[in-house]
C-alpha cells in the first residue's frame, strides 16, 4: 500500500473541521496529522512537523486566510495549500491561487471533490473546477486593463466584501477582529484606491461586479 497523504486541517469551524477530518479518516490513502483552529496555531505546526497537504479555511477570527497563505508559502514554498471558503469562487479564487495556492474549494462543493482535489495537489498539480477555469480564462483576457477591486490588498478586498453585504463598521471589525479605526482606514484606502467617496458607491460596485453573493 502506497504512503498516506498527510493532511493538516485549518478552519475555525469545530463542527466543519471534525467533519471534513472524519471524511479523510475514512479515506484509505489520507491521513489528517492535525487540526488548528487559526493561522497562528497553522503555521506553529507547519514549522514543526511534516505535512503534504494543507487544507486553510480563508476566512478565520483574525488573520485572513489569504495573509495565513502568503506566510506558509515563506516558509515552505513548496508545501500544497488548498484554500477552503464559504464565498463564491469569483470572490476569492483568482486571488488565492495569486498568493501561491494550489487550488480553491467552496465548502458547499461534493466532498468527493474535496478528495480528488487533495489528491490533485498532493500529486503536484493544481486543482481547478470548471467555473474557475471560466474565471481564469476571463481574468487573462482581461488582465491588459485590470478592475479597481483586483489592485486592493487583502483586507482591503475583505473591507469591500463586508461593506457589501450589509454590515456596519462595528460589524465588520468584529468579523475581521480589528478596532473599528484600522477598519476605517482599510474603508479609507480603498475609497481612494477605486476613486469613489461612498458606501453606496462601493455597494453599487461590488453587486455589478458580482463580488456578494
Amino acid at each position: 500500500m502506497s504512503e498516506k497523504v498527510k493532511v493538516l486541517v485549518v478552519d475555525d469551524h469545530a463542527i466543519i473541521r471534525k467533519g471534513i477530518t472524519q471524511l479523510l479518516r475514512d479515506t484509505d490513502d489520507m491521513e489528517v496529522i492535525a487540526e488548528a483552529d487559526n493561522g497562528t496555531e497553522a503555521l506553529r505546526l507547519i514549522r514543526d512537523h511534516a505535512y503534504d497537504v494543507i487544507l486553510l479555511d480563508i476566512s478565520m477570527p483574525g488573520e485572513h486566510g489569504l495573509d495565513v497563505l502568503i506566510k506558509i508559502k515563506e516558509i515552505k514554498p513548496q508545501l500544497p495549500v488548498l484554500m477552503l471558503s464559504m464565498y463564491p469562487e469569483d470572490q476569492y479564487a483568482i486571488r488565492s491561487l495569486k498568493a501561491g495556492a494550489s487550488g480553491y474549494i467552496n465548502k458547499q462543493d461534493a466532498l468527493n471533490q474535496m478528495i480528488i482535489a487533495i489528491r490533485q495537489v498532493s500529486s503536484g498539480r493544481k486543482y481547478i473546477s470548471s467555473e474557475l477555469a471560466v474565471q481564469l480564462a476571463e481574468h487573462l483576457t482581461q488582465q491588459t486593463q485590470e478592475l479597481p477591486h483586483q489592485n486592493l490588498s487583502h483586507r482591503e478586498y475583505q473591507t469591500l466584501c463586508l461593506i457589501a453585504s450589509g454590515k456596519k463598521l462595528s460589524e465588520i471589525a468584529d468579523t475581521m477582529i480589528l478596532s473599528a479605526k484600522t477598519v476605517s482606514v482599510y474603508r479609507a484606502r480603498l475609497l481612494e484606491k477605486m476613486k469613489m467617496r461612498t458606501n453606496a458607491e462601493l455597494i453599487h460596485y461590488a453587486i455589478t461586479h458580482h463580488l456578494v453573493p
